[in-house]
């Protein structure tokens, strides 16, 4: 059974999604939530699921992303994954780091990448007119944003809509799309999935 470990840096409502699927499916076995926020919500909702879990705090590391780094992948050794899915992990990663998971890390993204790749997706497609929004799954490569896309979920603009009331609508369909993406990623299925 392929072990996944997932790192967050916020509330994880990504990572509950994957561990539920996870534990349900039989699958994959989540083996560590990891986070650079000690207050990130995620990490209690983590441990009521019965996942071990890390922080490993950015801030005493200043601009020195190559310390903090090292410093992630101890726990990340320790735990010995075969896949690591970003989910809400809000620090970019050095290609240094990216390089020795190629093909085994992936991340959701809140846009139709190649589309707003980046922070302020929503209000990025609320600016342009864009008649659609939606999310991404897709592998991590040292280019932000940029690999392989591996799923989308397209959701509709709706009139009125704000960032927030958009955020809120595409996080229903991340919730669906990153397990499917996950289950299908780890019996090494790489084809796109639409929803």
């Amino acid at each position: 059974m392929k072990r996944v470990a997932i790192l967050i840096s916020g509330g994880g409502s990504n990572m509950v999604r994957l561990v539920e699927d996870m534990q349900a499916g039989g699958y994959a076995a989540p083996v560590l939530v990891l986070s650079n926020d000690p207050s990130a919500g995620g990490i209690a909702k983590a441990e009521r699921l019965g996942v071990p879990t890390a922080v490993v705090d950015h801030r005493p590391f200043g601009k020195d992303r190559a310390a903090f780094e090292a410093e992630l992948l101890k726990p990340l050794a320790a735990a010995a994954p075969d896949v690591i899915c970003l989910a809400g992990f809000m620090r970019v990663l050095t290609p240094a780091f990216v390089r020795p998971f190629a093909g085994r890390m992936l991340n959701i993204h809140p846009s139709l990448l190649p589309k707003y790749p980046g922070l302020h997706t929503h209000q990025r497609a609320l600016d342009a007119g864009d008649a659609e929004a939606g999310c991404t799954v897709h592998e991590v490569t040292p280019e932000l944003d940029a690999g392989p896309i591996l799923g989308q979920a397209r959701v509709p603009v709706e009139a009125g809509d704000s960032a927030d009331t958009l955020a809120a609508r595409v996080l229903t369909f991340e919730h669906r799309l990153y397990p499917a993406v996950l289950r299908r990623f780890v019996a090494d299925n790489r084809e796109t999935l639409f929803l």
